[in-house]
Formats: C-alpha cells, structure tokens, sequence
C-alpha cells in the first residue's frame, strides 16, 4: 500500500507507465541488460507518451506535471527496467531543466519541444577522469574566440552521450592564472555535429548495461556564442539547482528497483519448497520480506514528501539529499536480502533478482555518493 493518496489523474498516468513498461521494456530488459544496448525505438515511444517532457510547460509540448507525478513514473519504469528509468531522469532533469529554467527565447524554441517529443534525447556531462566528487575542480577549458567558444577537455560518466541530440556541458571560462573553482564554470549546449565533439570509450559497467555510459572529447570544439547557457560563470550553480530533481529522481529509481526485488522475493519465497513447505512459511525468510517493506515505504514516503515541498516552492536541497540516501542504500539492502532468499538461484543470471542487484548499486553513487549526500545533509544540519 502506497501512503501517498493519487489523483485520479495522478492513477491514470502510473497505469500509462505501468503498462508501457509491462509491454515494451519487461520483454527485452535482461537481453539489453546483457547485450549491453537498448533500442531507438524506446525514445520514440517515451515521447509519443510525453514522458520525455514530463516537467515541461505544455507550450513546449510537455506534459507539465507536479514532481511527485514524475517520480511515480520513473518508479514504474525502474521496477521493470532501471536503465530506461536512468535515460529519462538525466533527460528529464539536466538538459530540459536548465534550458527551461535559465535558457533565452531562442535556446527554448531550437530545444525543448524537440526534447518533449523525443525527438532530441538529453545528456549533461559535468563530471571529468580527475573531477568527480570534486566536481568544481573540473579542467575543460572554453576560450573566447571571436563571437564563439573553443572547447578542449574529456568528459566522463555522459549517460546518453553517444546517443544525445543535445548535451549540457560544464566548462571553465576563467582564466588558468585566475581560477574561481565553482564561480568560473560556464555551462554550454552542445550537439554532436560541432566541429572537434567526439564520443570517447563507452564504460563496460556492472549494472544498468542497457543505459549507454560513455566519455566525451572536445578537441579544439567551436561552439557559437549563442549556445552559452544563462550567464557566465553561472554554469555550476545551475548544475547544483537541477541536482534537487535529478537526485530525487535517482531515489525513484532505486526504490523502483527494491521494489521489483522485493516482489519478486515475495512470489519466489511462495512458491520455492524446503522440508516440505513454502519457505515463505519460515520465520527468517518473513522477517526479511517484512523488513523489505517497511523500508521501502519508509523511503518512499520520505521521497513523497520532499516531492510535495518541492512543488509548494520550499528549497529541499537537503531533503533530496536525504531522500536519495535512504532510497539507495535501501535499494542496495533489498536486492542483497532478495539474492538471499532465492539462495544460490539469487546468483544466477536465469532470475532477475542478480540484475536488480547490480543495477542498485550505482544509485548509491551517481549524482553524488552516499557520503556525499550524507555531507550536505549534515551541512545544512549545523546551519541550522
């Protein structure tokens, strides 16, 4: 039982996504998951169903829905399969958001109703091979040259990057003798067919296989002056605004996850037999569903509310960081307890619960670790 009372709205788009999800992605996730692909075709269909536009406005063709509305569909999609639910979030969040929220006239009309209908997927590409954590110790240089940009640098970790249409890009514009760490990061649009824009090594990752993880390399890259985004210098602070959708999100993801973990431990644990019974009849295995779910909700119900703050305008940094915290380390425990109860099943590839695991894993560390998380949780703490 969900805690959060829905809509009839709100119910009639989860049913959208839960059918979608059921039809086009549940037959085909484990072959991307081993595969290590996805098919084009997904990004059309999400956008037929306007959920590559969910936070736009509907004059950009989106579907112009409160936050929480948002988060119930990603965990459909991430119940099923959490590399598509990873796509839309990144694209959902950095791309749409920051055009939308900092882009001019121009930048809004080239961009986001091409976005809505997936005719554009998004990517954001901040994070760099010595800049993760660290993120404003990034090196990309962007110079002026004449009306445009030159771009040198390589980026890491761009989910989507080899398949985006339009890519946010943090680059320094301050000088190399005059650095302002975070004050001198700019952020820039960039597309693929830019002169000296080149996908780099795609990662061989643990989980979430079927989402594209790829480096990019910006050699000599002319970008027009007119794809500058916002003001200079501004480009960190607009990364870190969108970090409240985009880590809330990630806690959508991976409670989607834990619960596909859990329900598929609660059908296994009911049907499995040992000493002439269910093992769901054993006390153990009980007390490990019990706390499945009690987890989950817990972190679904703290998720929830942060969602309703952020739509009645409160800023819920720390919130989305505490929401993102739970839901991941409770994906990580669920899917650990799940291999546990299917027993050495649990490790094969023939059930779903060893791919739940892997693909958990990363949300405790993408869009800021755990400890991380735990640091702006505790800095907003002793602010008071």
């Amino acid at each position: 039982m969900d805690l959060t009372p829905l809509t009839e709205q709100q119910r009639a788009i989860v049913e959208t996504a839960r059918e979608f999800a059921a039809t086009e992605l549940a037959p085909y996730a484990a072959g991307w998951d081993r595969d290590a692909s996805y098919d084009d075709r997904v990004v059309e269909r999400l956008g037929e169903l306007g959920f590559m536009g969910m936070l736009l406005p509907e004059e950009y063709d989106g579907l112009a829905l409160d936050t929480l509305t948002y988060l119930l569909v990603l965990e459909e999609i991430a119940a099923v399969d959490a590399a598509t639910a990873v796509l839309l979030s990144v694209h959902n969040t950095f791309p749409t958001q920051m055009i939308q929220n900092v882009g001019t006239a121009a930048q809004k009309a080239a961009y986001l109703k091409r976005v809505a209908r997936g005719e554009l997927l998004g990517a954001f590409s901040l994070s760099e091979p010595d800049a993760g954590s660290d993120a404003a110790s990034l090196t990309t240089q962007a110079t002026r040259d004449g009306d445009d940009w030159i771009l040198n640098g390589r980026k890491s970790w761009v989910t989507n990057g080899n398949r985006a249409g339009v890519i946010m890009a943090m680059a320094r514009t301050d000088l190399p003798g005059a650095r302002k760490r975070a004050k001198g990061i700019s952020a820039f649009i960039i597309t693929p067919d830019l002169p000296g824009f080149h996908v780099g090594k795609k990662e061989d990752k643990m989980g979430l296989r079927g989402s594209p993880t790829v480096q990019l390399v910006f050699e000599n890259m002319r970008v027009p002056g007119d794809r500058l985004l916002g003001a200079e210098g501004q480009g960190f602070a607009y990364s870190m605004q969108s970090l409240e959708h985009g880590r809330m999100g990630i806690a959508a993801q991976a409670i989607g996850i834990a619960r596909a973990a859990m329900e598929a431990s609660v059908a296994y644990a009911k049907e499995r037999k040992q000493f002439g019974k269910p093992i769901a009849e054993f006390q153990a295995i009980q007390y490990k569903l019990a706390d499945m779910r009690t987890r989950i909700t817990a972190a679904r119900a703290l998720l929830h509310a942060t969602a309703a703050a952020k739509d009645r305008g409160v800023v819920v940094r720390a919130e989305s960081s505490m929401s993102k915290l739970l839901a991941s380390e409770t994906a990580m425990w669920v899917t650990t307890e799940a291999i546990q109860v299917f027993g050495g099943y649990g490790y094969v590839a023939e059930y779903p619960v060893e791919r739940y695991f892997r693909d958990a894993k990363v949300t405790e560390i993408y869009e800021g670790t755990s400890e991380i998380q735990r640091v702006v949780i505790a800095r907003a703490l002793l602010r008071g």
